[in-house]
């Protein structure tokens, strides 16, 4: 299999579409002039607004088609899969969350295991040309050597999150295998930007400072030993997935399946990311920003570093970040003060 058994005027299913990278990467092919159906449940893990204006800027579209609808329910998912036959699915829909999971594992089994069994038995049933499907940089657990790369073990989960990712990248194989499904699997590292994720921690630093509160920091303080996160900008993330979705796995390989690293290839200290986001709102407002501080120690299921190594995805794609983290936070940060209509801001620090 390859991008030419994917057509020109190809349909393409995105799931999660009124998610942060399914918006965006909608977006992208509806700009493009694909079709798109886009496929939510629209549920109350973070703020719902944010999904329902993300989806209106979707839906102004007229190759845009929407369906409110969850992945357990494996009846309606075989019902749209035979009114549009879509010829492309780019599973993006996840109970997303490390901490989350902790203390809600329900809700990862069912939507991260049972939802995603059944897009792949609808992919196998309708012959997809290629599933692009989200995976995560958490599989890698606390594995100590950096950057992480494809071909390192990653049989160490420290969180339920991560375990489920790692099953998904089980499970597409399995099926590629038996049913010759084109798959690859996107291992994203901390993706931001303009209509974030408000679970993320950049975005909750900057709705904490607006609200004249702390932020807290889980390195305790220890600046010597500070946590490392490849930031990648949303932009780059969907620059790599529109050229990965025509790049199907397939002819030289035995199995039909492929997986990715997409991050930025070059982590920031933590520290370092929380002082360029004070500058960026420094910028905005017209006067200096400190944020204030608490200082915490790790949490559960959360790891001391992640750090991309992109090699595999630059070879198939030529997939090459290129959104600094100073201008990237300036654009989030624009857009955070124009959405929330932050006229007054009052200075903190």
């Amino acid at each position: 299999m390859n991008s030419s058994f994917i057509p020109p005027n190809a349909c393409y299913l995105v799931t999660g579409a009124a998610g942060f990278i399914g918006y965006y990467f909608s977006a992208r092919l509806l700009a493009q002039g694909h079709r798109v159906i886009g496929l939510d449940s629209l549920n109350a893990y973070y703020d719902v607004q944010l999904k329902h204006d993300r989806l209106a800027k979707l839906q102004s579209y007229e190759n845009f088609t929407f369906t409110k609808q969850d992945l357990c329910d494996e009846e309606a998912l075989m019902t749209l899969f035979e009114a549009y036959k879509p010829d492309v699915v780019v599973h993006l829909a996840a109970q997303a969350g490390v901490r989350y999971s902790i203390t809600n594992p329900h809700d990862y089994m069912s939507s991260n295991m049972m939802g995603f069994f059944h897009v792949l038995e609808a992919c196998r049933r309708y012959k997809v040309a290629h599933l692009l499907y989200a995976s995560s940089s958490s599989v890698y657990g606390a594995n100590q050597k950096v950057p992480f790369s494809e071909d390192d073990p990653v049989d160490h989960p420290v969180s339920l999150y991560a375990a489920t990712k790692k099953s998904n990248e089980l499970m597409a194989h399995t099926y590629s295998h038996l049913y010759d499904v084109p798959t690859s699997g996107l291992r994203f590292f901390t993706v931001y930007g303009p209509m974030g994720r408000p679970d993320m921690a950049y975005f909750q630093f900057v709705q904490k400072y607006f609200a004249s509160e702390a932020i807290a920091i889980y390195n305790n303080g220890d600046f010597e030993h500070d946590l490392y996160r490849d930031f990648t900008y949303i932009d780059d993330i969907v620059e790599g997935m529109e050229r990965l979705v025509h790049h199907c796995p397939g002819n030289a390989a035995d199995v039909p399946h492929a997986v990715y690293n997409i991050g930025n290839n070059q982590p920031e200290k933590l520290m370092t990311f929380i002082e360029t986001l004070e500058s960026a709102l420094s910028n905005t407002l017209g006067h200096p920003v400190t944020f204030l501080k608490n200082f915490e120690p790790i949490k559960p299921g959360d790891v001391p570093a992640t750090y991309a190594d992109v090699t595999k995805l630059q070879q198939a794609v030529g997939f090459q970040p290129k959104t600094s983290i100073a201008d990237g936070l300036q654009a989030f940060v624009d857009w955070y003060v124009d959405y929330y209509k932050i006229v007054q801001p009052k200075p903190v620090g």
